[in-house]
């Protein structure tokens, strides 16, 4: 009902506006107000847009608004009036429905709305409404912009988008069926806007420096009057045909000729001498049917080449998402009075306005002053101009404005955002595809342009050229646009002319790199490179290069080659050198340590001057400290910190476990790279190396698609075609790359094609690769097997070089011998209740440099595993053990045994057969009852004791150690030595030494847990630690009394320590104590600890050269012979005054320097000759 009173109301203000008589418009007295009821209509129609098409059914515009604008126009408001109303009427379906509805109701009215603006299209095409039109426009124009009201302006606007949305308007293809050279509507709006000079005043607003407003509008408005247009059609309008055009055509029609004279003769070779209405049949030898037997052929036998047994079977079904993707609309060309109107518009608007308009809109578009998507206005307008000026004569100055790296850096720019957007906007995709194409069409018509720079008179453009090249071919980016377009092809989202204009560009492209690489002997260029950090470390050097004798001899060489040049250094390598790194995410004070790690790597690899010149820029890089030296060193001082360093135990982060040949399963499970940053360093370019990267499966796959078409395509996309596929086949002799059954079948339809004169290198080509894959062949009796697969260059070599050559030695291999110790180990401790057999098994194969992937491997393809999952590595903590009944009796009787002992808990340790961590244990005896607190279990410790206890021994009753889970058991073994140290030094009488000599003497597991640190690369929060402890020694010296102090990790290498639960174990040994509440942040070292004990520790620190073996140690302190342990007192005592010794020394030189050392940092007096690693001036 609502509908049916909608319509009388619109039928009642149409009526209202007045009625045509003849060609006279009579207008109602109210048709101002009808008109502006229209819009008010407009604007509250529904999502069918019901209003818009009950208007075009009555043909509102042609039969009264279009009358009413040219015979009343002297009428203003009116005027505005209509031409809002119009402006609303001739919105494109398009934004009226927000896409190509899916719905077939809406998709009906979106139809119904399309063809109603194409009605309107054609009552447009009249010279008396454009004459209107720009009759106003030209007034409104004429004023100054001090005159112009705000009305004057918004008139303007509207004219402009009224024009916009009439010339957008599609044609009707069932409606305009009209061949070339025939006038269309389209062809009809355009004469007559230039019959009205509306032309004149486009070109006008795009030149005028006060109308610069109106440039996007503008842009549209051209762009939308060439669109059926193509550069080269305005080009040679009204020109004489070429010859070269003339000898294109002549080749055309001669193709078709020899095409139709082979049907021809075809036709006569099937067809019999006589009539015979009995065909015949027919047995296929070697030809099987659905059974066992031979094919019958019941037709002629001059069709069997066309038989297939998929004939006479229903064609499937392509899904929609694979079909491929459809081809834009052709173009057309117009009438020749059209054409000949266009050509001069082209001509005029180069000269006068394309720099002007083309900068305009791309600020707008730079600072997103415009809608979206609108520099597809600004791609296209820079393809066709461009295009245009490139074939009429070329000058390189109407095109300055776009011929810049600016340009190609925002198409390329373009093109990524577009590739992208298709593939996360997959409704849109066709859309975002159409984008990216008009992208590559306007970089191509830069190449082109570039390309014809080159080839001017003029030396100017040429230098000019020059420059753009060389940026153009330095540059990544642009350098490798071409290859990753054809690697990412994908022929259900993008058409066929897209993948042509692709092949097109991708020949122009390297044909001017290799002539740019001809004429100049070498060429830089700059490459990207993704920095990946192994999770696991980096490298470490081998023990071979830093053993004492290789280090000897390295420091020989290079002490000769740096006396040699007498410490002068080249100024080319030094300002290569660069200390750090300042693409890198670490902050520059942190780079220290690598920058000393590098000059030690430059040291072993004997590149002296290398070393010194990084010293050298490191030390003004970080002057501070003097960690590189002072500035005013000698050459003699710093050949000697040089030597420091070559023999110094750097900080290095352990060695990735190198990877081996898995399954692709395992490659994924153990890849632990993550991105760090992207390196950009220059390098020699070489042209046949970059050939070689299009030489894949991926590039040569669209190549093929685009022959597949070489009966369409024109003569320039074949020779682009064969030319790439020479370069694969030939320059790097990869023809083998080509050998694939599809390739064949091409080549096949264009040796037996009719017209294959037409194709001559095609022709050449086929011959080539067919003659080489046969000769192939004849040698490798895999090659017809290899037809039906794609080969990458390892393939190609397998099935060129033959097979199982690549590779060789890659894979690990396993001797029969190894297999059967493995086999034999592994049954060996399949049983015992290792938590790792891995870990067990590595240590006891004769082959050391076996990985633990290597044997997981093994085992599965052994079969002694079924999954590589059954050895995997368990998560410390996460498996629990419960206790069975009989384990929680045992522990009760145990502990109301010991209960009144000194050692409750490590009694119990000792005696229980269930093997539990001291932290469980105590966990299960608070559960149970036994104990009501974990102090109960401390170990109880006599005063007397406690006071001639050494610095390790005094502080283990800390409760931070009975809460560390990470204690295990062999913390009894551990007691049980410090219980016979202790014996033993109660029988040496109670030395003034006795606690240094207790802490380096009776602690051997200290040293141990040292040594394994530095080799897990910790050696700098190691000297933080030994820093600190001396510091501290030297204050409670000096001050006379003590304190706790706190251990503040000040860098990131030291609080990375803090975390690590070795180091932890380490400070427990060495006494420090833990943070007692949530108030306490850091360790802390208490104050009860001596100076004598702290220096004690602190020695203990220091790095030693091998691993200091305790178990022998303790063993040869068990010995029975009273010998041995004769020799063991004797030299204890010599070592502990060899380090008092040290002590004093160093106490000296502190009291004696200038820069006194500080917490974490040494600094040693110019001069100083010690070689201790402690006291190393180079460790920040």
């Amino acid at each position: 009902v609502d509908l049916f009173r909608m319509n009388c109301e619109l039928l009642a203000t149409c009526t209202a506006l007045g009625y045509l008589e003849g060609d006279t418009y009579h207008k109602e007295a109210d048709c101002l107000e009808s008109v502006k009821d229209l819009i008010r209509y407009l604007r509250h129609e529904d999502d069918t847009r019901d209003v818009r098409q009950q208007l075009g059914a009555g043909q509102i515009v042609q039969n009264d608004l279009l009358p009413i604008i040219i015979q009343h126009g002297q009428d203003k408001a009116l005027f505005d009036a209509c031409i809002r109303l119009m402006v609303n009427l001739t919105q494109p379906a398009m934004l009226c429905f927000g896409k190509v509805p899916d719905d077939p109701v809406f998709r009906h009215h979106f139809l119904q709305v399309t063809s109603h603006l194409q009605a309107c299209k054609e009552a447009f095409a009249s010279e008396a409404v454009f004459g209107m039109l720009s009759e106003t426009l030209y007034t409104l124009l004429q004023l100054d912009w001090e005159q112009r009201q705000e009305e004057d302006n918004l008139l303007i606007e509207r004219i402009l988008l009224l024009v916009r949305n009439v010339l957008h308007v599609p044609a009707d293809p069932c409606e305009e069926k009209k061949v070339d050279d025939d006038a269309s509507i389209h062809d009809r709006l355009l004469w007559a806007i230039h019959m009205s000079g509306f032309d004149d005043l486009i070109k006008f607003l795009a030149s005028a420096q006060s109308e610069q407003q109106w440039s996007m509008h503008v842009l549209e408005i051209i762009s939308l009057m060439f669109r059926d247009q193509t550069p080269e059609a305005l080009v040679s309008a009204g020109q004489a045909r070429t010859a070269e055009e003339k000898h294109r055509d002549t080749q055309e029609l001669e193709a078709l000729r020899e095409k139709e004279l082979a049907a021809k003769r075809s036709r006569t070779l099937q067809r019999g001498t006589r009539h015979s209405r009995f065909g015949g049949s027919y047995v296929v030898q070697g030809l099987k049917s659905i059974g066992d037997k031979d094919v019958i052929y019941h037709r002629n036998v001059h069709n069997f080449k066309n038989y297939t047994h998929d004939m006479g079977k229903a064609v499937r079904r392509v899904p929609k998402r694979n079909r491929q993707a459809r081809e834009c609309k052709d173009k057309r060309r117009s009438a020749l009075n059209v054409r000949l109107f266009l050509r001069e518009f082209c001509v005029d608007f180069l000269e006068n306005c394309y720099n002007r308009l083309m900068y305009l809109v791309k600020e707008s578009l730079i600072r997103e002053q415009t809608q979206q998507h609108d520099e597809t206005y600004y791609l296209w307008a820079l393809s066709f101009f461009m295009a245009f000026n490139r074939g009429n004569g070329f000058r390189a100055d109407l095109v300055s404005e776009t011929m810049s790296i600016r340009a190609f850096h925002y198409i390329e720019r373009n093109i990524t955002n577009y590739y992208e957007m298709m593939l996360t906007d997959r409704k849109e995709a066709t859309s975002w595809s159409r984008r990216m194409h008009l992208a590559l069409k306007a970089y191509q018509e830069l190449l082109l342009t570039v390309n014809e720079m080159d080839r001017s008179q003029d030396e100017s453009i040429r230098q000019s050229c020059s420059v753009i090249k060389s940026n153009i071919f330095y540059l990544m980016e642009y350098r490798e646009i071409f290859l990753t377009l054809l690697r990412k092809y994908d022929e259900t989202r993008q058409p066929h002319s897209y993948l042509k204009d692709l092949v097109e560009s991708t020949h122009l492209f390297l044909r001017m790199l290799e002539r740019y690489c001809k004429g100049r002997n070498s060429l830089m260029v700059q490459k990207k490179r993704v920095r990946r950090k192994k999770s696991r470390g980096q490298k470490k050097p081998s023990a071979a290069e830093t053993s004492p004798e290789a280090l000897a001899e390295t420091w020989k060489v290079v002490e000769e080659e740096l006396k040699a040049s007498g410490f002068q250094l080249s100024e080319s390598l030094t300002e290569s050198i660069v200390p750090f790194d300042a693409t890198s995410d670490t902050p520059l004070e942190e780079q220290r340590t690598d920058a000393m790690v590098r000059v030690q790597d430059a040291l072993l690899i004997r590149l002296g001057p290398e070393a010194l010149a990084l010293l050298r820029a490191a030390r003004s890089v970080w002057p501070e400290g003097d960690v590189f030296g002072s500035a005013d060193v000698e050459p003699e001082e710093e050949l000697e910190l040089l030597k420091q360093i070559l023999h110094a135990n750097l900080p290095r982060s352990p060695p990735p476990e190198p990877a081996a040949e898995e399954d692709d399963d395992d490659a994924a499970e153990l890849e632990e790279e993550e991105l760090q940053s992207v390196q950009v360093f220059e390098k020699e370019f070489n042209f046949l190396d970059f050939i070689k990267r299009f030489s894949n499966p991926s590039v040569v796959r669209p190549y093929l698609l685009l022959l597949k078409s070489y009966s369409k395509n024109t003569p320039h996309t074949n020779h682009c075609i064969a030319r790439m596929l020479h370069r694969l086949a030939v320059d790097l002799k990869m023809d083998a790359q080509l050998f694939q059954l599809s390739v064949f079948n091409v080549f096949n339809k264009i040796l037996s094609d009719p017209a294959a004169a037409a194709y001559k290198e095609l022709v050449t080509f086929a011959k080539f690769v067919l003659n080489r894959f046969f000769s192939l062949a004849a040698q490798n009796n895999k090659a017809y097997v290899e037809l039906l697969f794609w080969k990458n260059v390892g393939a190609v070599r397998e099935m060129t070089e033959g097979y199982g050559k690549d590779g060789e030695g890659k894979k690990p291999t396993w001797t029969e011998e190894e297999e059967e110790e493995l086999r034999n180990l592994y049954e060996e401790h399949r049983h015992s209740e290792v938590p790792d057999i891995v870990e067990t098994l590595l240590p006891l194969l004769s082959d050391s440099t076996r990985t633990r992937r290597q044997v997981v491997t093994q085992l599965v393809r052994m079969g002694l595993v079924d999954s590589a999952k059954e050895l995997k590595k368990q998560k410390k903590g996460t498996q629990i053990v419960l206790w069975t009944e009989e384990q929680e009796e045992e522990l009760q009787m145990l502990y109301e045994e010991y209960k009144d002992s000194d050692d409750v808990l490590g009694n119990i340790m000792k005696k229980h057969t269930a093997k539990r961590s001291r932290a469980r244990v105590v966990d299960k005896l608070l559960s149970m009852g036994l104990v009501s607190e974990r102090r109960e279990l401390y170990k109880k410790r006599s005063r007397s004791a406690r006071g001639t206890k050494g610095l390790t021994q005094g502080f283990t009753d800390d409760p931070g150690d009975r809460d560390d889970e990470d204690e295990e058991d062999d913390e009894s073994e551990e007691r049980e030595v410090e219980e016979e140290q202790e014996r033993e030094t109660s029988q040496n009488g109670g030395r003034s030494s006795q606690s240094l000599r207790s802490t380096v003497e009776r602690r051997p597991d200290v040293g141990a847990m040292v040594y394994a640190l530095q080799q897990e690369g910790m050696s700098e929060p190691l000297l933080w630690l030994q820093s600190c402890l001396n510091r501290t020694a030297i204050d409670r010296e000096q001050d006379g009394f003590s304190q706790d102090v706190p251990l503040v990790p000040l860098k990131e290498a030291n609080e990375e320590a803090m975390d690590n639960k070795s180091f932890l174990r380490l400070l427990r040994k060495l006494g420090l104590r833990a943070p007692a509440n949530e108030q306490e942040t850091f360790w802390r070292i208490p104050a009860k600890i001596s100076v004598s004990q702290l220096r004690g520790a602190a020695a203990a620190l220091s790095p030693r050269e091998e691993e200091p073996k305790g178990g022998e140690e303790q063993d040869g302190s068990r010995s029975p012979t009273g010998e041995s342990q004769e020799t063991e007192v004797v030299s204890g005592e010599q070592r502990a005054q060899a380090l008092r010794a040290l002590l004093l020394t160093r106490k000296r030189k502190h009291h004696s320097s200038e820069h006194t050392g500080t917490c974490g940092n040494y600094r040693v007096s110019r001069g100083s000759k010690c070689k201790s690693p402690i006291t190393l001036p180079f460790i920040p």
